[in-house]
């Protein structure tokens, strides 16, 4: 049984830390939410959602294919069926699905298939994978609400499919754009991205 001396130092030892007695638990995994969309590159998805109030995680990574323990030298070479994606972890209480979709459509060319920008190939492709009927719901939504109203002429080719496997993929490309800011502006713009997504989107593109 704990003492009253023992009681009464524990307790002027809490007082003494600012903010401990009152501090909030931390954010649970578990009302955390998923999203995950492949837009070519995954190094070029990862900022756009960096730096949304509400996103808490990005992670590039492989999905959508039919090979086990996908790598980047298996998926860049083709064949695997797997996109380079980002898996999205946020708050929904803080920013909504509907929001993300936004994003992911002015920070893609939906008008190409299997490519985006300078990459080519089914690995490039760009893609919703949803992880519930509502993800479902939303992300068809959207597409078809993007097909009225989109300021280009051509058809929207993008993929929207059930969420399978994702592997996240070797650590030297997470947070690429912030471990080599140099080579990824080299990259981007050598692949022409920006310019194309100013062409379908305006400006305001990739924002």
């Amino acid at each position: 049984m704990m003492t009253n001396r023992v009681f009464t130092v524990l307790l002027l030892a809490a007082l003494a830390m600012p903010g401990l007695l009152n501090a909030a638990p931390a954010k649970s995994d578990s009302t955390l939410a998923k999203a995950t969309f492949a837009g070519g590159c995954f190094w070029c998805m990862e900022p756009p959602y960096d730096k949304l109030d509400g996103v808490v995680s990005t992670t590039s990574g492989y999905i959508g294919g039919h090979t086990k323990n996908p790598t980047y030298e298996t998926v860049s070479a083709g064949g695997t069926g797997h996109a380079e994606a980002v898996e999205v972890a946020y708050d929904p209480a803080r920013i909504s699905y509907a929001r993300l979709l936004d994003v992911f459509w002015r920070n893609i060319d939906p008008t190409a298939r299997n490519r985006q920008f300078c990459d080519v190939g089914d690995q490039y492709r760009s893609a919703i994978f949803y992880h519930d009927a509502e993800q479902q719901r939303l992300a068809e939504q959207s597409r078809d609400a993007l097909a009225r109203s989109k300021p280009f002429p051509h058809p929207i080719v993008t993929e929207i499919a059930p969420a399978g496997v994702f592997t996240p993929a070797e650590a030297y490309h997470q947070d690429y754009y912030l471990k080599n800011p140099l080579r990824y502006k080299f990259y981007r713009y050598r692949c022409g991205r920006d310019q194309r997504l100013e062409e379908l989107w305006g400006k305001a593109a990739g924002n």
